[in-house]
């Protein structure tokens, strides 16, 4: 996983599923492979079409047009992709009506493969072309390839209001900005997604009250890099120098949003991912601070412990700073939860790098982590540059002492909370029991405890008795 977080494997591939819309006679079937923004996307995807008569099904065999949402972060995804297009073309020999497409950031690479060469779709959408899918699908019903890959500087789908898939109706996430701007070598998301724009706050706002109006309790402000947020009335962050003096005091930055968001929704949860070291300011510890409702949690990717390696991967923070800036937020939030993103075997690693990555590890003791082994994409800077010359034995070595070490430190960090009584959100039943609830306290801590009369999106007190590396186990007070 890179940059753009959370990829939830449980949630990879899952049919998405909407409010069936009365008078809608046509069936749209749609996965989604990668990140949350990803997810996110495919709702966004589902409210331009259910305008066009399409309804959601989760059976492939009477959909009239599949769509897949892709990802190019990792391999694996792409891979998957593939075999899940074979798929759907052995469907289509049964139902010949039916369309297949591909949506997001594997759009622009593979188009000339998939439409021309393999033929094995009838579209492709990229990410910022989503709202052209009724004069796609038209171009498509009239025999023709149709093909959107334009990325905009200023799509931000401000005024789309996502369709809500496979929601627990409890917690949803809110898109505040799309594209990229670190060309970290590593990552295809700034070739993918675009450059970095913002979106206007009131339609930030505007979204979450819906959502509060729908009894939502949660909402996960979600961009690439939510920190560098920055708002003057629209267009691309770089292009912010050359903007007008008035509308460059009057802009409104990450802090700024997230202060206006906590005041408008007290009783509202608040959440935020990802962040960035180099954008990340004190600022917005403050405010964290400063407001019981937004969760003492970030999500603060690292990527490698030492300086050499981030030089290489571009990241724009040296290990000093990182470590500067995690002091600062233990100092303003001592009980924050913080977690990582984390690449082993990136080029040119030596072992004394890797070291210095574990001893990183061991002075910040993470809460919780996503850990990869880096795999070469095509497109990035590295690829193009940088010989990936880490052998995979070596890689895997690497990783498997990273996961033990964090394994190890979540395990020291869910442990302090025992004994004590913490906040939990009701999200669902247990996993693992039918008879427990499940729900994360402010940290991101997962939670279970003995289910009473208590309902799901109910703010409950839990006692903590006990706990595993990643779960803590307790019972309501």
């Amino acid at each position: 996983m890179s940059s753009e977080k959370i990829i939830e494997e449980k949630k990879q591939g899952q049919a998405l599923l909407t409010q069936q819309k009365e008078g809608n006679s046509k069936k749209l079937y749609i996965e989604s492979y990668g990140c949350q923004m990803n997810l996110n996307d495919s709702e966004i995807v589902a409210s331009i079409l259910s305008e066009q008569g399409y309804n959601t099904t989760h059976l492939l065999e009477e959909a009239d047009l599949v769509l897949v949402n892709t990802c190019s972060i990792r391999e694996k995804a792409e891979q998957t992709v593939r075999k899940r297009l074979e798929k759907y073309n052995a469907i289509k020999k049964i139902n010949p009506t039916m369309k297949v497409g591909v949506l997001g950031c594997m759009a622009e690479r593979l188009k000339e493969k998939f439409l021309e060469e393999e033929k094995i779709v009838d579209l492709v959408v990229g990410p910022d072309a989503y709202r052209d899918l009724p004069n796609l699908l038209k171009e498509v019903s009239e025999g023709r390839d149709a093909v959107n890959v334009i990325l905009s500087k200023e799509e931000t789908y401000a005024d789309v209001s996502p369709v809500r898939l496979n929601s627990n109706g409890v917690s949803a996430f809110v898109s505040i900005t799309r594209g990229c701007d670190n060309m970290c070598t590593f990552c295809v998301v700034p070739f993918t997604r675009g450059r970095e724009r913002s979106r206007d706050p009131k339609s930030i706002l505007e979204e979450i009250k819906e959502l509060h109006t729908k009894n939502y309790k949660e909402i996960t402000l979600l961009g690439q890099n939510v920190d560098s947020y920055l708002w003057y009335g629209g267009g691309l962050k770089k292009d912010f120098k050359k903007a007008s003096e008035i509308a460059q005091t009057t802009a409104v930055d990450f802090a700024q949003l997230l202060n206006m968001v906590a005041v408008s929704f007290p009783k509202m949860r608040i959440r935020f991912s990802t962040s960035n070291p180099q954008d990340m300011n004190l600022n917005v510890i403050h405010t964290m601070a400063k407001h019981k409702n937004i969760c003492k949690y970030i999500h603060l990717p690292v990527q490698s412990g030492s300086t050499s390696v981030l030089k290489r991967m571009n990241r724009q923070h040296t290990r000093e700073e990182y470590i500067e800036l995690i002091d600062n937020i233990k100092k303003i939030i001592p009980e924050c939860a913080l977690s990582q993103d984390l690449m082993t075997g990136f080029c040119g690693e030596t072992e004394e790098e890797h070291q210095e990555t574990l001893s990183l590890m061991e002075y910040v003791k993470y809460d919780f982590g996503f850990m990869f082994a880096y795999s070469e994409r095509p497109g990035t800077p590295a690829a193009k540059k940088m010989e990936d010359n880490i052998p995979l034995s070596t890689k895997k070595k690497r990783l498997a002492e990273i996961i033990l070490l964090q394994q190890q430190h979540s395990l020291y960090r869910l442990e302090k909370f025992i004994g004590k009584t913490v906040e939990i959100l009701i999200e669902g039943t247990s996993k693992k029991s039918d008879n427990h609830w499940k729900g994360r306290n402010s940290q991101n801590a997962v939670t279970v405890f003995p289910k009473g009369d208590e309902k799901i999106g109910d703010f409950v007190n839990v006692y903590i008795e006990n706990c595993t590396s990643a779960t803590l186990i307790g019972k309501r007070i």
